[in-house]
């Protein structure tokens, strides 16, 4: 996916407060939370995305600790899907 497909699913709704399925092209879809750390601009020009995965979102609404991020290709992606 463009970045541009991304933010345009993200940026309304979803961005730091909704977790979201993401399906990707070579491996097993995750569940995560998409975060706007400092350098988010910066990723999202890349097409780079720090997402904090399923188990460590809990975590992450406490603490919001950016440590507790991954940094994923977005050109891996297929789909994103809202988790109802």
């Amino acid at each position: 996916m463009t970045n541009e497909q991304i933010a345009k699913f993200l940026e309304p709704s979803h961005l730091t407060k909704n977790s979201v399925k993401i399906e990707f092209k070579t491996r097993q879809s995750i569940t995560g939370l998409f975060i706007k750390a400092p350098d988010y601009n910066e990723l999202k020009s890349k097409n780079f995305w720090r997402i904090v995965t399923g188990t460590y979102i809990a975590q992450w609404e406490s603490s919001k600790d950016n440590n507790l991020a991954k940094i994923f290709n977005g050109a891996e992606f297929t789909r994103l899907s809202a988790i109802q």
